[in-house]
This record gives structure tokens, sequence and C-alpha cells, in this order.
């Protein structure tokens, strides 16, 4: 929220709705916006408090209080909410605060007593390590998408106190989901024997499986102990299944059977498993946590579903198309895997000599090439890229379908979840 639009915005209510006790109200915050007026909405500007006091208060009069202070200060909101919502906002940089104090508090919450295992645990969790933050993002979005409803009449410290509790509920769904992501990283990486992850070095090469299925497990574990801490039911229902999604998503991708390595149902219902479930668990979680209605909730679950699956089918065309350094990881790892994906099941569908490749697997070099150029010849990049459309226009779909709002910020947010929609099926890396 913009600082000096949310003063203006709480000067007018006061100064509208409670005669001369609201416009002393209105100067006492005005006073002291270049303390504790500042801090009341979580930042420091002091050159912008100056600026408002100046155009607001204009003189010390309480009948010209009464009425230049309204009509400057519901100028000011007209004015910030115009420019706002004509303003292209990037989606990471609106909740930047947010995202570094999430950091923070994980780099915290993994610490450990055995110095080997706070190292592993933490190994993704340093900065500069710490990934896209891709989740974390769109759950911080969501929360301001699915607004909190506060009353205009609180008193400043009173309010202050009752966002930072309002919020909390919602840096900790973002906290515990960033969690489980990594611990099944980290247990992914021991299955798959990789060696890179996120652009260094991946820790089962660094330390080992042992311990890197240890940390994985300790991560699950801090995020349990937060999940309970919310004390919901619903909330820790949602979350569990999750958990238990990646795991038989996982068991699935190692254990197909030749029918099923050629089904592109079957493929889609794993990459539910093992991507999309914990982003649409998680952002329903945040429409629990806000008190919303259960259509709500579900469009939430439904934003994060759907986007879940984009992500994860751009992932499946980039892993053919895109660079080892692109990716932070190995080009061509699903299928030198032995792991089918979309664009192979497309390109199947046109060549089914490709079928007899693909049930000899590929471990034999000369397979993963004859795979790759029928993959060329075929449009299975294009009709991956087609299917990832689809559901990015679903998931727009349900954040279109949300309750009406006036409010800017959740507007905002809302147009930004978009944006990160977008952004997800046009990404390079």
């Amino acid at each position: 929220m913009s600082w000096r639009w949310a003063l203006a915005r709480r000067v007018a209510a006061l100064a509208a709705g409670s005669g001369a006790s609201g416009a002393a109200q209105a100067q006492r915050l005005l006073t002291t916006s270049s303390g504790a007026g500042a801090a009341l909405l979580g930042r420091q500007h002091l050159p912008l408090a100056s600026q408002i006091r100046s155009k607001v208060v204009g003189c010390r009069g309480a009948a010209f209080m009464s009425s230049r202070w309204l009509h400057d200060a519901q100028y000011q909101v007209r004015q910030d909410g115009d420019s706002r919502s004509q303003e292209h906002r990037d989606p990471f940089e609106l909740v930047a605060d947010d995202l570094s104090l999430v950091a923070d508090r994980l780099r915290s919450m993994v610490a450990a007593e055995v110095p080997k295992l706070a190292s592993a645990a933490e190994y993704f969790f340093k900065v500069g390590a710490e990934g896209k933050k891709f989740r974390p993002t769109v759950l911080l979005l969501m929360a301001s998408a699915l607004k909190f409803p506060l009353s205009e009449s609180t008193e400043g410290g009173v309010l202050s106190i009752l966002v930072d509790k309002l919020r909390a509920p919602h840096l900790n769904i973002a906290e515990i989901t960033e969690m489980i992501h990594v611990a099944s990283l980290l247990h992914d990486d021991v299955l798959d024997d990789a060696d890179t992850r996120r652009g260094v070095s991946s820790l089962n090469l660094v330390m080992g499986n042992k311990l890197s299925v240890l940390a994985g497990d300790f991560l699950l574990s801090r995020a349990c102990v937060a999940l309970a801490a919310l004390g919901n039911t619903e909330v820790v229902s949602l979350m569990a299944t999750a958990v238990e999604h990646l795991v038989t998503g996982e068991t699935m991708q190692i254990s197909t059977s030749r029918e099923q390595r050629r089904s592109m149902e079957y493929y889609l219902q794993k990459t539910y498993y093992k991507t999309a479930s914990l982003i649409s668990n998680s952002c329903k979680a945040v429409a629990v946590l806000a008190g919303h209605t259960a259509e709500v909730s579900m469009l939430a679950y439904e934003y994060g579903r759907n986007l879940g699956l984009a992500f994860q089918l751009i992932d499946d065309v980039l892993d053919f198309t895109g660079t080892s350094a692109s990716l932070g990881k190995g080009s061509l790892s699903d299928i030198r895997h032995g792991i089918i994906t979309a664009p192979i099941l497309y390109a199947m569908e046109e060549f089914p000599q490709l079928h007899e490749v693909v049930d000899s697997g590929f471990d034999n070099p000369a397979n993963v090439e004859l795979a790759i150029d029928y993959l060329q010849k075929s449009r299975g990049i294009e009709r991956t890229k087609e299917l990832a459309r689809e559901h990015a226009n679903r998931a727009i779909k349900a954040i279109e379908a949300l309750p009406d709002s006036d409010d800017e910020d959740v507007l905002t947010s809302r147009r930004a979840l978009i944006d990160i929609t977008e952004r997800v099926i046009t990404r390079t890396k």
C-alpha cells in the first residue's frame, strides 16, 4: 500500500466521520506522521509525510481543518488511486518487504542444534540460493487479493496490531509452503541422483544422500510445527493433503507401467500431485484463514491448481528447449531419467513409431537422440504450450470471478496474480 495514499485515506476517514473529535485525531496523526504515524503504516517516509502535512493541513484552524483537510485528503486518495490503477506493478516488488521477512524467518525456523543438520537444512534458504520465491510471492499476493475487512474507525495503534495479527497467518502459510517445497526438492534430488539445483551443486552431491533425506525430513517437521500453531484444522488438512500428494506423485513417477507411460491423463494427474497440489491447497488455505466462503476458497484453489499445471507444462517444454545455465539444472534431465512428459506424449500421437523407442527406455543415448528427432518433427512443443495457455486462462478466470472490490490494494494484487500467470507461460528459464 502507498504510504501517502494510506495516510491520506486515514485522515479523510477521521476528518469526515467524527466532527471536531475526528479532526483532532487527524491532526495528531499528521503531527506524528514522521515517527509513529510512519511506523503505523510500515515505513519511514519523512518527505512524503511532510508533503501530505503541507497539502492537507494548510493552516491550523479547526473549521478549515474539517473541510480543507477532507477535500485534499480525498483528492490525494483519488489521484493515487487513478495512478495506481494505470501503473504496471512488478508482482515480486509488490510483496518485496514481506518476501524479505519470510526469507529471514525461514532462516531462523530451520536452525538446528546439530551443526551438520543445520547446514543441510538451511542450504537452499541461504542468500543467493533461495530460488525465484515463486510460491511465497503467489501466496502473499493471494492474501492481498483476498484482503481482510478492517474497520476504518479503529484507533491507529490497535489497527497496527490487528494488521500484524491478521497478516501473520498468511506469512506462516508462505513459510510452511516453502519448507514443504524445499523438502520435496531435497528428496527428489536423491531419487534422481541430481548434481545441480537452483544453479548450484545439489545438497546430495555436497553432503550425501543420507543427510539430504534427513534435512528434508527436518524441514517437514518444522513445517508441521508451524502448521499446528495456526490452530485451524481445515488448513492442517489441506496442507497435509498436499504433502500426501507429493509422495503419491513421486511414487507414480518411479513406478509407471507401459500403458501409464503413454497416457496423457496419467501424466496430468501425476503433475497435479507433484507440482500443482501444493500451490493450489496453499492458496485455498489463505482463503480459509481469511474467513472467506467455500466458493471464494474454491476459486483460490482453482487459480493455484491451473497455475501449477501451467508452470509444470512450461517446465517440461524448457527441459527440451532451455539450457543448463538458464534452468539451473541439466537440460534433457527428464528424458534421460526415463520420465515421459507432455511434449513427448504429443509427439507419440503424431509418430506411433516413437512408442517403441519409449518402451525400450533411454539408457541408450541413441534413443534419447531419436526421441528428440521425432519431437522436432512434431508439434509436441507447440501443443504443450497451447495446453499451458489453456490452464493459464483458467487461472485468470478464477481471479476475475472473485467478489467485486473497489479496494485498490485488492485490485492491484489481483492484477499482479494475472501478470504472474502470464509470466509463467512466457518465461524462458
